[in-house]
Order: structure tokens, then C-alpha cells, then sequence
């Protein structure tokens, strides 16, 4: 377990190791979790962080109080917004998936959807260049995409992607209002 500091550094900002990252570092932190895994999960456990795998990533969990998972809520209905928002732009948006800004601000052009969908996107923003800036540096921030190319800014999105995309398939809806006759 050589690499505790490294991925704990990571990790504890709420970040991800993906197995498809860009970053060789982190493609390698990936494999040294996938070969110890039971060793760093009992390690991060023992200073209060869960180790948690999903479908080709590894994050931190904690048992939360109501208030903080009342935060946690909030946060994810921005974050259903955002991807609600980036399956518009392209069903295809998932791991593996590269785009660049330049992309999603050319087709606001043609598809009065996504202009209505980035509408509700940070609406303390003006300009849908500076919305874009502030989503694709909350994708990055997070993990979920890494910069590919500097020259032309493609992204690529990373298998920690698929953490959001199942966290909003295990939601469920509840309509509480009922119908009168």
C-alpha cells in the first residue's frame, strides 16, 4: 500500500480514480486499488472514509447526517440538470465520450432544446460560453471528465461518469398528489 497519501489526496475532495483516466498516475493509482483493494478499504476505514468501487472507478463515501444529505439532495438536483443537459447535447455522453465547448456552443445554434435546458443552468451566469465554462469545470473538478488535447480542448469522459448516471437511475419519483374524481 504504497500510494495511501496519493489517492486519499484525490479521494477526500470528493474526486474519482478512473480505470479509463487520461493521467497515467491515475490509471496506475486505479491498478495499485484494483490489486489491494481489501488492504486500502480497511486502511480508509480506519481514519473514517469509505472506499467504494463502482463500474471502472473508486470514490470515498461517509455516513452522513440529515442535514448534510439535505445538502447532498440539493447538489444532486443540479447535477440531474447537468446531465439532463449533456444527453440533450449528445445521447451518447459517457465514458469514452470526447467532446469540446466548441461543440456544445456551435449546436445552440440548431437545437432550441439545449438552449432551453442551459437556461436553467446556472442562472447567476449570463452567456452560455460562461455556463459551459462553469460545467465543464464542474465535470472536471469532480472527475468526470479529463482535458484529452490542450491544443483543441477536447474532453473525455471518464468512467466516474457512470457514479452520476446510476446514482440518477436508482432515484425514483413519487407522485404525492392524487387524482380526484
Amino acid at each position: 500500500m504504497r500510494y495511501t497519501k496519493e489517492i486519499f489526496e484525490i479521494l477526500s475532495r470528493g474526486g474519482f480514480i478512473s480505470q479509463n483516466s487520461i493521467s497515467p498516475q491515475r490509471m496506475h493509482l486505479y491498478d495499485a486499488i484494483e490489486d489491494d483493494f481489501q488492504q486500502y478499504q480497511e486502511y480508509f476505514e480506519g481514519i473514517g472514509f469509505l472506499l467504494e468501487g463502482g463500474n471502472g472507478y473508486y470514490y470515498f463515501s461517509r455516513s452522513e447526517s440529515k442535514v448534510e444529505l439535505a445538502d447532498k439532495v440539493q447538489r444532486m438536483a443540479d447535477w440531474i440538470d447537468r446531465i439532463d443537459f449533456l444527453k440533450t447535447f449528445n445521447t451518447a455522453f459517457g465514458s469514452g465520450f470526447s467532446f469540446r465547448k466548441s461543440n456544445i456552443l456551435e449546436k445552440f445554434s440548431s437545437d432550441i432544446e439545449l438552449k432551453e435546458k442551459a437556461r436553467h443552468l446556472y442562472t447567476d451566469l449570463k452567456t452560455n460560453e460562461e455556463k459551459m465554462d462553469k460545467l465543464i469545470g464542474d465535470l472536471d473538478r469532480q472527475g468526470f471528465v479529463e482535458l484529452e488535447n490542450e491544443l483543441d480542448s477536447t474532453y473525455k469522459v471518464t468512467a466516474a461518469f457512470h457514479y452520476i448516471e446510476e446514482l440518477i437511475d436508482c432515484l425514483t419519483i413519487i407522485d404525492t398528489e392524487t387524482e380526484q374524481a
